[in-house]
């Protein structure tokens, strides 16, 4: 945006979840290590997870086409999940034990700074989840992992994915205030430009470690945003919370 950012013309913040708030790697990893310890399975767990996480896009896209109706993330993930089973020889599982495995993304558990950090900042600011994770699945994960949202808003209520404009615009509107008085926080810069191209003020936070400590590094300060931030709890300092 062209104005300068004052903190106090916000009146919400809206946070990206999968890999902002939570660490999806790690929490997929450790539920397949338990998974093979319960079932004998002799699976590479980390490969697992970037596989999953890497059919998350291409399923999204293909619902903004022609070649699928709009599905939800549990039903993605079911996809994407049954599309893996052959490949890294998780034919064993029943029915039962695919359906639990794809409720993992239900409980992916949050960073080390996550609960703390939305704590503090949900005593300046409401704070909701503005997701691509359909609202059970939001729900589920903040009672499991603590998350203390105000509010779960979650791009199935307007059938779209994030950077869908309407996503954003619809978060905005269902808080009832203005897109320049709501935050997005977000470790994704894509989905932060999206915002930003909605009336959304921005906020960068560094995940470092989203796709394992093997993964190429990504800029701990790209351009463009109006804060960046190490952690929630060094943007609860900067928002002065």
């Amino acid at each position: 945006m062209d104005t300068p950012f004052d903190p106090k013309h916000l009146r919400a913040l809206a946070f990206d979840v999968f890999g902002t708030v939570v660490d999806w790697r790690s929490s997929i990893i450790r539920e397949g290590q338990m998974l093979s310890a319960a079932k004998g399975l002799q699976v590479d767990w980390p490969a697992f997870a970037d596989a999953w996480r890497g059919g998350y896009a291409p399923a999204m896209d293909r619902t903004r086409g022609a070649s699928q109706a709009w599905a939800d993330i549990d039903a993605l993930h079911r996809q994407i999940l049954d599309e893996l089973v052959p490949r890294f020889g998780l034919g064993a599982l029943s029915e039962t034990e695919l359906v639990q495995l794809n409720r993992a993304w239900h409980r992916l558990m949050p960073w080390p700074d996550s609960v703390g950090g939305l704590n503090r900042l949900r005593c300046r600011y409401p704070i909701s989840t503005l997701s691509n994770g359909n609202v059970s699945l939001l729900v589920d994960m903040a009672r499991n992992a603590g998350l203390p949202w105000d509010c779960v808003l979650s791009g199935e209520l307007v059938r779209r994915y994030k950077p869908d404009p309407e996503v954003y615009r619809m978060a905005a509107r269902l808080l009832g205030i203005a897109p320049h008085e709501l935050m997005l926080v977000a470790a994704h810069p894509s989905d932060l430009r999206g915002a930003q191209a909605c009336g959304l003020r921005t906020a960068y936070v560094h995940r470092a470690l989203e796709f394992g400590p093997d993964a190429p590094p990504r800029p701990a300060r790209p351009e463009g945003f109006d804060l960046i931030a190490s952690d929630f709890l060094d943007l609860a300092q900067q928002l002065g919370a």
